[in-house]
């Protein structure tokens, strides 16, 4: 058997019971916030992001990926995890929370809906671009064995579409739950997402050079035609 092969069959249980794991944590601490499974299945809307969450992370398990810093990676980057984890787990607490008390809370059934519909929307976008990457696709800011410099698809429009689906997918969540909490948390994960974006850039520049800067000139970073 290869190493490669070997390595599959030891990360394939590695990333189910991570996936599991944070599923089961993120939408655990959003039943506390809401007061318990009885209160949160009580809405359709909830039900159904529940369902979505769980849908997006099956098909998380089937998307590739890794956490390998490759060939070479950025270390000073991995501030940014920290902060994502935090806001993270703020976010699937304090929205559902927020929503059971009343606080400052965005008023109609339709915001729930539309939240779950950009939840959904943004969870596809966001894991679109591992199924296209695969093993590329990489936690860390780092440098892949075979890495080349994807241009088609969607790359062909935005250099960081997983990016902008994690951003739409963090607004459906807190607009799910109707928490004007949950949506400056999203506002908080920019900062973090830009340092991330920027370190990426560098060092993808050092790797492509010049293909890379013409590859920038024409694509959008973040939101097509505007960012």
């Amino acid at each position: 058997m290869s190493a490669k092969a070997e390595q599959a069959i030891v990360s394939l249980p590695v990333r189910l019971a991570f996936i599991v794991g944070s599923t089961a944590l993120y939408l655990g601490l959003a039943v506390l916030g809401w007061g318990g499974f009885a209160a949160f299945f009580s809405h359709p809307a909830l039900v159904a992001l529940a369902v979505a969450t769980a849908i997006l992370a099956g098909a998380s398990l089937l998307a590739g990926g890794n956490v390998s810093p490759g060939e070479r990676e950025d270390r000073g980057n991995r501030w940014v995890l920290v902060a994502f984890g935090v806001i993270g787990l703020l976010a699937a607490y304090l929205p559902a929370y927020t929503d059971r008390k009343e606080f400052w809370t965005i008023d109609g059934n339709t915001i729930r809906w539309l939240g779950v519909a950009l939840f959904a929307a943004g969870g596809a976008l966001r894991l679109w671009p591992v199924f296209v990457l695969g093993d590329r696709f990489s936690g860390l800011v780092a440098i892949q064995p075979g890495h080349t410099l994807v241009t088609g698809g969607i790359y062909g429009v935005i250099r960081n579409p997983s990016y902008l689906g994690l951003l739409v997918n963090a607004l459906g969540w807190a607009l799910a739950f109707r928490s004007g909490v949950g949506v400056l948390l999203t506002a908080l994960l920019i900062p973090p997402l830009v340092a991330r974006m920027s370190a990426e850039e560098r060092l993808l520049r050092t790797q492509f050079g010049d293909a890379y800067d013409a590859y920038c000139a024409q694509t959008s970073r973040l939101i097509p035609w505007l960012y």
